[in-house]
């Protein structure tokens, strides 16, 4: 079925989002990639675990008619590496992302390098639920977007569950699909070195925007580009 899937045109595009956020950020990449013919699926992802949002993901690509790319931000890395199985997946595109391995996590690889002063992820709360710090979210997840845009980013995003962060990849599908990554060069909530160290290890063809972590949102022509040029290059396969 992979091989099949990589003999087609890829015209399929999956979005998975993040934590702190929802599927409405990607209103950029999902214009920018339907204008080019793409036909655009935009997971939400219920933050409650890693098995959930993996569940989600995978509903999105069953309904899919072909090949698809799957692209994630943030922590939909983690996601897509576990949900990329899938057959109908032709390749992986990684924006601002974990690109965790088999039997890591998501937390592992955001506590390998220290936090910038901007960042504002808390501790979890006695609920089990992480949160970014009000004050912080501008300047630390999207400081390239209008104050405003943060405001209603912070009003609308969901709650993201602690054991997400802490769930462990128990089959790593970088390691078997073709996979692009996006470096977003200004990152105050993945520091830029920890994907450049991640993408490096997978062999990940990589591509530095100048962006936030919400580069997805900031620079949507550049992020869809990217996915265009992982479509092309599986369909080429």
């Amino acid at each position: 079925m992979e091989n099949q899937a990589k003999s087609q045109a890829v015209k399929n595009v999956v979005l998975v989002h993040g934590a702190f956020a929802d599927g409405s950020g990607y209103r950029g990449v999902y214009e920018n990639l339907t204008k080019q013919g793409y036909h655009v699926t935009v997971v939400q992802n219920p933050l409650t675990s890693l098995e959930d949002d993996v569940i989600a993901t995978k509903l999105a690509l069953d309904g899919q008619d072909g090949p698809a790319i799957l692209a994630g931000h943030s922590w939909g890395g983690a996601v897509i590496t576990e949900a990329g199985n899938h057959p109908n997946v032709a390749g992986l595109v990684y924006i601002a992302a974990f690109q965790p391995d088999n039997n890591e996590s998501a937390l592992q690889w955001f506590q390998t390098a220290p936090p910038a002063p901007e960042n504002g992820v808390l501790a979890p709360d006695d609920k089990g639920i992480v949160y970014y710090d009000k004050a912080k979210f501008h300047a630390g997840f999207c400081g390239d977007l209008s104050k405003e845009d943060a405001e209603f980013m912070y009003a609308s995003h969901g709650e993201f569950y602690a054991q997400c962060f802490i769930s462990l990849i128990s089959d790593a599908a970088w390691r078997n699909k073709p996979t692009f990554g996006i470096v977003a060069t200004d990152d105050k909530s993945i520091n830029p070195e920890i994907q450049r160290t991640m993408y490096k290890r997978s062999n990940t063809k990589v591509t530095e925007i100048k962006g936030s972590h919400a580069v997805y949102i900031s620079q949507p022509q550049k992020v869809a580009a990217v996915i265009a040029e992982a479509a092309q290059a599986v369909s080429i396969n």
